[in-house]
């Protein structure tokens, strides 16, 4: 059994129960026709916002509830991870990229485009990555450059993007300075504006029910509506979202790892090998055990970090470290227990197969392992 946690209140457990017959009713019971196709219906982000569960922490005056605890959205991410349908990433929904035009939006970009997102109308993803250029935002080609007025033209090349067909609306990163590689501004680009198409949708490792594409933008005129905040500081933008982004990923992370243990333990008391539980076995004990150790230590790691972002107080390196811990515990946990379940562990059939196949990410989005230590020891060394 995992340790017990007195991390949650009894309202978060009511609103668990809550999103957990969500996920009975308008998830579970489909995600065999949504690996089929490829992607979650679009209608089930649209109960998602009816339900509260998208936005939630917006402020009530742009139409959402106002609760900005993060165990709110912890809770969604270990009920998901129990469901199996991890192509429904509630963090990329809310953490990704609705923080963007919160924090740093305009009061008309607050009254236009929250509403919208906390409803479900609209899903916002986020754009950075290009073929050339992940995390070295020196090399990105997508640039934008003034019209006067406040309008902007964008055009460039973004891949990779997660929702990239589902969504209506991205946070586009673009150079605004040939001269300056890292001046960088933030775009909003809506679905079905002249200039902007999304490309083919790629075909992927894992998370095979969440849709990933190119985006495409040719002479995409945008209005100050348009522009979030200062177009020259959108690498501070970014940066400042950094902690909330590895929280997110970590707290999606550990909760796969839970039930890649759980599936382990289920297996291995149900099968035998030589007339014996494979249970029974001193190397499945230790291995187990192992993990079970292992995962327990780094769910008291998270929560602690949970804690510290909701009082504002989660520095980069923490939460860079929460991800590097949570993400590499995840690895080791689904790849161990595939192997404890044998052959079966490599068909699809077995839950196991999957979140082995989806936690491979993990460890690169939000920022690579290496790039996690690489800030970890700049903090350290200076």
């Amino acid at each position: 059994m995992p340790m017990k946690r007195n991390h949650y209140t009894d309202d978060q457990e009511q609103f668990r129960d809550t999103f957990r017959r969500f996920l009975a009713r308008e998830v579970i019971p489909h995600s065999p026709r949504f690996l089929e196709q490829g992607m979650i219906d679009r209608d089930v982000y649209r109960r998602a916002g009816e339900g509260g569960f998208l936005c939630y922490w917006v402020d009530p005056a742009y139409g959402g509830l106002g609760l900005t605890d993060f165990r709110y959205d912890q809770i969604m991410y270990e009920e998901v991870a129990k469901s199996h349908e991890t192509g429904l990433w509630m963090g990329a929904l809310n953490r990704n990229s609705p923080p963007y035009i919160a924090k740093y939006g305009s009061e008309a970009q607050k009254h236009h485009f929250l509403p919208k997102l906390v409803s479900g109308e609209m899903i916002c993803a986020i754009a950075m990555t290009e073929p050339d250029a992940g995390s070295d935002i020196a090399g990105f080609k997508t640039h934008a450059r003034p019209l006067g007025d406040g309008r902007w033209l964008l055009n460039g090349q973004k891949t990779y993007i997660s929702y990239g067909l589902t969504a209506e609306l991205f946070v586009v990163a673009a150079k605004t300075d040939p001269a300056n590689p890292r001046q960088l501004g933030l775009f909003l680009v809506e679905k079905g504006m002249s200039g902007f198409r999304p490309g083919r949708k790629l075909e992927k490792l894992g998370f095979l029910t969440q849709d990933t594409s190119e985006l495409f933008f040719d002479n995409v005129e945008l209005s100050p509506l348009h522009v979030i905040g200062d177009p020259t500081r959108g690498f501070d933008y970014m940066r400042g979202g950094l902690a909330e982004e590895r929280i997110t990923t970590a707290a999606q992370s550990l909760p796969n790892a839970q039930e890649a243990i759980r599936l382990a333990v289920d297996f291995t008391m149900g099968r035998k090998a030589f007339g014996t539980r494979i249970a029974d076995f001193q190397n499945t004990k230790f291995k187990l055990a192992e993990l079970r150790t292992e995962v327990d230590c780094a769910q008291a790691f998270l929560d602690h970090c949970v804690d510290l972002f909701n009082a504002g107080e989660l520095d980069p390196a923490t939460a860079a470290a929460c991800k590097l811990k949570c993400s590499e515990v995840q690895a080791r946990a689904v790849d161990e227990s595939l192997q404890l379940h044998g052959s079966a562990g490599f068909m699809r059939e077995y839950p196991i197969c999957r979140l082995y196949a989806d936690a491979r990410i993990s460890r690169i989005f939000a920022g690579t392992s290496e790039v996690m230590k690489i800030v970890i020891a700049k903090d350290m060394l200076g």
